[in-house]
């Protein structure tokens, strides 16, 4: 393994995600988290799934802006949706599943924008985190 790029440091402290709070080392980000509603939480509060949604939503789109420019296309109105879900596993555990919905406008052919996705796919670091171990659904819109 070559030497990191980059390094962040998160803590978590008091309940967790059942009313904790996370900090990263620089304060840049601090959160209070709560279980969400819909599992029984109370709600009201970020939890561990939105902020995996987010930072792999922009990393995502990152690596398909990066992908873009090597293949010299311009583009334009781009956006990413992340979509993390918890289900229950087989072994009565808690696992993830996602979706990425990948937009890409500017008119470009609905063909180029799902080779860039597939590109984006493959050298994203998140998607290559979570590769074999959580189901995700790509969908690419271009108009």
């Amino acid at each position: 393994m070559s030497a990191p790029l980059y390094t962040t440091v998160a803590t978590s402290t008091g309940d967790g995600r059942a009313g904790g709070r996370a900090v990263t080392d620089d304060d840049l980000l601090d959160v209070t988290l709560a279980i969400p509603a819909s599992m029984g939480g109370p709600g009201g509060a970020t939890n561990p799934e939105q902020l995996f949604a987010a930072g792999w939503s922009s990393c995502f789109h990152s690596a398909l802006k990066l992908v873009a420019s090597q293949r010299k296309v311009q583009l334009v109105d781009s956006a990413v949706a992340a979509e993390v879900w918890i289900v229950k596993t087989e072994t009565e555990g808690l696992g993830l599943n996602a979706a990425l919905r990948v937009h890409v406008g500017g008119g470009l052919a609905p063909e180029t924008a799902e080779s860039l996705t597939a590109a984006a796919h493959e050298v994203c670091p998140y998607s290559a985190a979570v590769r074999g171990n959580v189901p995700v659904t790509i969908t690419t819109t271009a108009a």
